[in-house]
């Protein structure tokens, strides 16, 4: 396996519930380069999360290999950072010492610590809200507050698993957009996972469709609209629903998946402009 910024080589993960194996993923297979924003749909039970974890180094019994700049994942790692769907704050604590926990084991001196946790503040937009407990704040400022605190240690993957998911409509477009003020001035590699196929496409470069029963890549598809994006942009509305349509294959059986020796459908994804359909090239 070539080294690479992120390489999924061949991944597979099994489960057991109660004495009958469940196969969570099979034959996963995908690389994402530095600073590219990957963003990964699939009905409930396609592995998405799963994925994620073993990304992160939070499941670590599973075959295949996983390698960041060249190394394997072999657990958690201050080099990724995370963002679940809920923010996960510890409530007796101010949003600076929330923030300032990313930095437990970082290798800085007090005053660094400070500096760095109230630049990540301002950063995700919060500054003047240093001292403010987590129940004095909105779902979308405690989601910012878990942004920061994935990005202080300046990680070099951050990975986000529906992390707008429990936010009304107008809160997440606004963070939506926020995501990706933050994302281009970190120039950070980023995958997110969702269930919402507008926000995959807005965001990502690529939009990775995984099929369930055992979670597969089923196809890729490129995002080539430049940004700032539009969301009423004819091309990624026609791209919104190629997607969509890939999605509903998924479910019905019908999609051309990959399996863990026959990759054609990730070397052939399917590519789209600003409403221009583009020829395929290699993923």
């Amino acid at each position: 396996m070539s080294d690479s910024h992120l390489r999924v080589g061949h991944v597979s993960k099994t489960f057991r519930v109660g004495n009958e194996p469940i196969q969570a993923l099979q034959g996963v297979d995908l690389t994402i380069a530095p600073a590219e924003f990957v963003t990964i749909v699939g009905a409930s039970g396609c592995g998405k999360s799963t994925l994620l974890r073993i990304i992160a180094g939070l499941e670590t019994r599973f075959d295949g290999e996983v390698r960041h700049d060249g190394r394997p994942i072999e657990g958690p790692s201050l080099d990724r950072g995370i963002v679940f769907q809920e923010p996960r704050l510890f409530p007796w604590l101010t949003v600076e010492q929330n923030v300032a926990l990313g930095l437990e084991n970082a290798l800085l001196d007090a005053a660094a610590k400070r500096r760095v946790t109230t630049e990540h503040i301002a950063l995700v937009g919060l500054a003047g809200f240093e001292t403010a407990y987590p129940r004095q704040l909105s779902g979308g400022m405690a989601q910012r507050v878990a942004i920061a605190r994935s990005l202080v240690n300046r990680p070099g993957v951050l990975l986000l698993d529906e992390p707008f998911g429990a936010l009304d409509a107008m809160t997440r477009a606004h963070l939506q957009e926020e995501l990706q003020r933050i994302w281009k001035h970190e120039r950070i590699t980023a995958i997110l996972v969702t269930h919402d196929v507008d926000e995959a496409v807005l965001l990502g470069d690529r939009v990775v469709v995984m099929a369930p029963r055992p979670g597969r890549i089923a196809e890729i598809f490129h995002v080539t609209a430049p940004r700032p994006r539009d969301r009423k942009d004819p091309g990624l509305l026609r791209l919104r629903n190629a997607v969509l349509d890939a999605l509903e294959a998924t479910l019905r059986g019908t999609s051309n998946v990959s399996t863990p020796t026959r990759l054609e459908p990730q070397q052939r994804p399917r590519e789209l402009a600003s409403g221009v359909p583009l020829a395929a090239r290699s993923a």
